[in-house]
């Protein structure tokens, strides 16, 4: 009756997530060899300025279930080159070091922005709203709450002027969205 008095040990994690407002682009399924397919897609979020924008972009595998539905929705606009505008929430960030391989920078390295698309807040398409989230509570750590009269800068309240998509946003690593780290419960 050792182990009666020890206490489960519960892990905790914590997630660093960026948040921005970015561009849909480059929508796939991407085949995997052995396994299920899974949906990616490019957003070239932006920054700076609102009369001189620029942009990064992040590849991004689809992993939330309403993130997919919506992908999934929106592919075709994005097919027929329409500007999908939409507030997202990005986790588990990392960079993908590479060598181009044909090009003006043949045999130069470049770097990745990839992540996993979490969460949309809202769509736009062509500067019309077609989606919002319901609202939901966030689970935060007692220590961690966040204050109640925080003002979200992906609000669907906030109108976002949007400027003209450049046909290939340069990535940019230097420059990030705001990030949160919050612990889960």
């Amino acid at each position: 009756m050792a182990h009666a008095n020890q206490s489960q040990e519960v892990t905790t994690y914590f997630n660093l997530h960026t948040v921005g407002i970015g561009y849909l682009n480059r929508v796939r399924e991407v085949p995997v060899r052995r396994g299920q397919p899974f949906m990616a897609c490019d957003i070239a979020a932006l920054h700076g300025a609102s009369d001189a924008v620029e942009y990064t972009r992040f590849d991004c595998k689809v992993a939330g279930g309403e993130a997919e539905r919506l992908i999934r929705l929106y592919m075709d606009a994005v097919k027929a080159e329409k500007k999908v505008l939409l507030s997202f929430r990005i986790g588990d960030l990392w960079i993908d070091p590479f060598l181009y391989e044909k090009g003006d920078k043949q045999g130069q390295p470049g770097a990745s922005l990839k992540g996993r698309l979490l969460f949309i807040d809202w769509i736009k398409v062509n500067g019309t709203f077609e989606y919002k989230a319901p609202a939901r509570q966030e689970a935060t750590a007692p220590a961690e709450q966040a204050p109640t009269n925080e003002a979200s800068t992906t609000s669907a309240d906030t109108e976002v002027e949007e400027p003209e998509p450049e046909d290939q946003p340069s990535p940019r690593t230097a420059h990030r969205d705001s990030t949160r780290t919050a612990q889960s419960a």
